[in-house]
């Protein structure tokens, strides 16, 4: 081997670090672009379905089809932003008004309450508490919703760019498969594009059991707060019924949500008579919700849409959680459907491929 050939492999191999650097770093530099086309993509996914109704059963023409989907979208998207518009402004009011010392001696009051309970139960854990500041940065308020306001900006831009990007993704449900076909081998084209049609039909009905679990969530957690009274419930229910979307993490967070919510609802109640017997019914309703969600919903969508055993999942959303956080929590259950799809259209030989794809 000579100096040359060894120089040459070695300049080789810097440019291709070179060029993987360069590509990660443009990667990173248009990742928001790259969320907008992954949302948009999920979209497309979920209105699959939608779609293929109105122009295979109503004969509309594709663009009508694809144009309605899309006022579907944005009418959703207008009620919700509606939906939270009279909580921002009410807490707008509070800060304008400088209630913040009445909202504070609510707290401390409550606070001074929880402690009396806990001490005639003899549990003497929130002795510390009665002298806490518990809004000691009370008047960073002001400055974080100037923060928020700032980005309503970007979200009109990002809203728009998304609505974009999923009508053409709509309207050319092929636009993505031409994309991918670029880097794949002719003699593999056939196999890909059975692969991306099964990927299609198994993550449009994953989205859409999502949308119906979230939905039927919702309805409980609306239910469970309206019938106490709890002040913006459809809000706080909608975030609760979100939260679900991240795997076993997301119940437990929106559980906490609730819990501190329903708390703080009506500071000016008596803790013992009103305030803790209220939430402990909510938390009780919010748990009841849980165990339909995790032995009837979750069942019936990973068994329909994708077709895997709920012990499989499990696994598989552990294995993704550890190796990439809450991120690959989300993102693990139709990751793994993929490649379960292409492993059964390229390794289908291998007895353990078979195995995992029997229900293909």
């Amino acid at each position: 081997m000579t100096a040359k050939t060894i120089s040459n492999g070695l300049l080789r191999t810097i440019a291709i670090l070179t060029g993987i650097v360069a590509l990660v770093w443009f990667f990173i530099q248009i990742q928001t672009i790259i969320v907008y086309i992954i949302i948009s993509a999920v979209l497309a996914l979920i209105s699959r379905p939608g779609i293929q109704f109105l122009t295979q059963k109503l004969k509309l023409n594709n663009t009508l089809a694809v144009l309605i989907s899309i006022i579907v979208y944005s009418i959703f998207t207008f009620l919700i932003f509606n939906a939270f518009t009279p909580l921002i402004s009410k807490q707008s009011e509070n800060i304008a008004l400088l209630n913040s010392d009445e909202f504070k001696s609510n707290i401390e009051r409550l606070s001074t309450e929880v402690n009396d309970y806990l001490l005639f139960h003899n549990i003497d854990i929130l002795e510390k508490t009665k002298n806490i500041d518990f809004l000691p940065s009370l008047k960073n308020i002001p400055n974080i919703l100037n923060v928020i306001l700032s980005k309503i900006g970007s979200f009109s831009m990002g809203l728009f760019s998304v609505l974009f990007i999923s009508f053409f993704f709509m309207l050319d449900a092929k636009i993505l498969s031409r994309g991918t076909y670029a880097f794949i081998p002719k003699e593999h084209v056939f196999h890909a594009a059975r692969s991306l049609e099964t990927i299609k039909d198994l993550l449009s009905r994953y989205f859409i059991g999502l949308i119906i679990q979230i939905s039927v969530l919702f309805a409980i957690y609306s239910i469970v707060l309206s019938v106490f009274s709890i002040e913006n419930a459809i809000i706080i229910a909608f975030l609760c019924a979100l939260f679900n979307l991240i795997p076993y993490i997301g119940p437990l967070i929106g559980g906490i949500v609730m819990f501190v919510l329903a708390t703080t609802n009506n500071l000016d109640l008596d803790f013992q008579t009103q305030i803790l017997p209220n939430t402990l019914y909510i938390m009780g309703g919010y748990f009841a919700a849980q165990l339909i969600d995790n032995f009837v919903s979750q069942p019936l969508i990973f068994s329909k849409s994708v077709k895997s055993h709920p012990l499989e999942i499990f696994l598989v959303i552990m294995i993704f959680g550890s190796l990439f956080g809450i991120i690959g929590m989300v993102v693990s259950i139709p990751a793994y459907t993929a490649i379960k799809v292409i492993a059964k259209e390229f390794f289908n030989k291998y007895k353990a491929v078979k195995l995992l794809t029997k229900d293909f």
